[in-house]
Parts: C-alpha cells; sequence; structure tokens
C-alpha cells in the first residue's frame, strides 16, 4: 500500500464516526475519493457514493460501512461523572481503562472510562457480570454543572486509540471494522481510472451497520444494482484461543477472504475465485451457511434480488481498541474488485 493510500486510510480511523454520527469520516471518504470519481453524492441517510461510468450496465454496488463502535451519554450525576450506552456490541469486560473523546457542538472533551478497582471490591462484587450502569466516564469536573456547561446527553463517544504499524505491514487500529472496508471499496475508483469496464460503479461508504444494516438496506434500494459486493472484516483464527474447526483457518497476509454459502450468488463466487487465480492475488475461504450479518445481506434481499458477494478483510480482537490486520490484504482487495468489474460484461448471466 502506498504512502497516499496509507494517509487516506489513517485519515478515516482518525475522524470519529460511531453509527448515527458518521459524517466526520465521511467527509474524508468525499475528499479522497471525490478525484476518482465521475461524481461525488451523499443520501438523506448520510451514505455516501462515489460513481464511475454511471450509464454502464449493468449496475454494480460496492459497500463498506465507515460507522464505527461507540457509546453515547446518557446521563450525568451530581458528581459530574457521566453514565453511557453503547453504540453496536461490545464485551463489556473490557472497556474500563481507556481513554476517550466525547466529541460535543463545541468540540472534543476528553476523558477515561472507569469502574471501582479491583483493591476495594467484595468478593460478592468480583463475582457478578459486568453491566453497562456499573461504568462511567470521568471528565475531570467537580459536579453535574460543569459537566453540563461542556456535554450534553446525546454526545458520542468514541475511544482516542487510532492507527499504528506494528512491524511490517501488520497495523493496529481501532475500527478497522469496517472503516478498511469503506476505504478499499473507495479506492477501487482509483484502480479502475484508464481501465476499459461496461458496468456502471457505485462505491458506496454505507452508515450505520452496526447498528442494522441501515445504510446497506437504503443505498441498495436506491441504486437498483443487479450486482453487489460488501466487504466487510471477518474473524483472523490465527492466535491462541480461536477454534479452526468452528471458525474456519483464516490468516493475516493470506488475502481477501470469499465467503461461500446462502448470502453468495454462485456466479459472482466462482467469477471472484477466478480473477484472483488469473491475477495471481492471494484468496481465502470462508464457509457461510447462514446470513453473514454484513451489509451482503441487506444488499442480497434489496428489491427483487441482487446478485451478491462478500469479500473479507481477517482481522484479529474485532471489536476492541486493537484491531489488527494485514494492509496486503486490504491492498488485495480493492485491486481484486477492480479485476472483477472489468470482467463483468452487459450479457453477463448471474442467474444461479
Amino acid at each position: 500500500m502506498n504512502e497516499s493510500s496509507i494517509n487516506f486510510l489513517r485519515t478515516m480511523l482518525e475522524a470519529p464516526s460511531p453509527s448515527g454520527f458518521e459524517q466526520p469520516a465521511q467527509r474524508v471518504w468525499r475528499e479522497n475519493v471525490g478525484p476518482h470519481a465521475d461524481r461525488v453524492y451523499t443520501d438523506m441517510h448520510g451514505s455516501t457514493f462515489g460513481v464511475k461510468n454511471e450509464g454502464g450496465q449493468p449496475r454494480i454496488i460496492l459497500a463498506g460501512h465507515c460507522d464505527e463502535l461507540g457509546f453515547m451519554v446518557n446521563y450525568i450525576n451530581d458528581e459530574g461523572y457521566i453514565f453511557f450506552g453503547t453504540i453496536g456490541g461490545f464485551d463489556l469486560n473490557i472497556i474500563p481503562g481507556h481513554r476517550v473523546r466525547i466529541h460535543t457542538k463545541n468540540g472534543v472533551v476528553p476523558g477515561v472510562t472507569g469502574k471501582k478497582a479491583i483493591h476495594v471490591m467484595t468478593t460478592e462484587d468480583s463475582k457478578k457480570s459486568q453491566e453497562i450502569k456499573d461504568l462511567w466516564i470521568d471528565i475531570g469536573v467537580k459536579n453535574r454543572q460543569e459537566a453540563a456547561e461542556l456535554v450534553r446527553v446525546g454526545d458520542p463517544v468514541t475511544y482516542v486509540e487510532a492507527f499504528e504499524i506494528l512491524r511490517g505491514d501488520i497495523a493496529v487500529s481501532r475500527a478497522f471494522d469496517d472503516k478498511a472496508g469503506s476505504f478499499a471499496i473507495g479506492d477501487v475508483l482509483r484502480l479502475l481510472e484508464g481501465k476499459s469496464f461496461s458496468a456502471a460503479v457505485f462505491a458506496v461508504s454505507t452508515v450505520q451497520e452496526e447498528v442494522g444494516l441501515r445504510g446497506a438496506t437504503t443505498s441498495a434500494y436506491g441504486v437498483d444494482p443487479k450486482i453487489g459486493i460488501a466487504v466487510d472484516v471477518c474473524h483472523a483464527t490465527d492466535h491462541p484461543d480461536m477454534d479452526r474447526r468452528r471458525l474456519g483457518d483464516i490468516k493475516l497476509g493470506e488475502g481477501p477472504v470469499i465467503a461461500r454459502g446462502a448470502n453468495i450468488n454462485p456466479v459472482v463466487e466462482r467469477m471472484l475465485i477466478q480473477t484472483a487465480e488469473e491475477e495471481g492475488i492471494p484468496y481465502q475461504l470462508e464457509a457461510a451457511p447462514r446470513g453473514t450479518g454484513t451489509d451482503a445481506n441487506a444488499i442480497q434481499l434489496t428489491r427483487a434480488g441482487v446478485a451478491t458477494a462478500l469479500i473479507s478483510i481477517p482481522l484479529r480482537y474485532m471489536h476492541t481498541a486493537v484491531e489488527t490486520i494485514a494492509l496486503e490484504d486490504v491492498a488485495n482487495v480493492s485491486k481484486l474488485i477492480a479485476a472483477f468489474i472489468q470482467r463483468v460484461g452487459p450479457d453477463t448471466d448471474f442467474t444461479p
């Protein structure tokens, strides 16, 4: 991945975008994708589109969601401590002990997530399951009045942790799920520059995936595509305590993961695999016997149905502040999709 692409991805990751509050990340996406698109627009839901060859056939939608997990201010007590709800699915046990940013109308307010220290827990406390009501955010104020001058109920909150290279092309950040996918489908438009292809391509940075695939539902309805490819992350199983018998054999650095199953059109699946092999792009396979829980679900069921595929980026430590990927896997997702698009003609039959 070149330096310009890394800067695009890094800036996306640093921009806050909890579900329902995605526009800071969408502004970054528009700025970086715009030079490679014929037109860029944002719909009423907040999903952002980069379009190429709009009059072509067939219509292809590429979807990667830009929303991330986050928190929301729910209540401020008399001492000025902030209690919050979760946006998306969290392991509550790993929320305490993080620096956070509260995003307000007047700018960022720093804070930390707190809970009762282990030293003062009773035996009964230590046996209790973690509950969100037992956690809070400390912003260093003295009382409710001082806190209320800084934050409001409904303000979104994100972790501070952002992009860093661990070693080689292995990178860590919050929100690779799924800003890496949003970046990848945007980068497809750059790779298509100067190439010959028949399809109309709609790359969409979707919103609100983490709270119900909402942006993909409205985006796909509006585009009315014949073919849809969702890009998301999947669980890498190359670290301790992952059961490959149940989750498959997925490794960082071994290439994009092509799903196979009920959510996937078999013709698109075969074409993706053939494209990867002809282009020398490494790939892995993932079994998806049911719905995938990704934007691919929503796209497949749009209108009278869409020939849908899911390509995933292997990721360790999903839904934590230290999600870990191989950058080369992300680059290869974009290369695979761009090469696939060049192989699709107006008469390609995707009937199973």
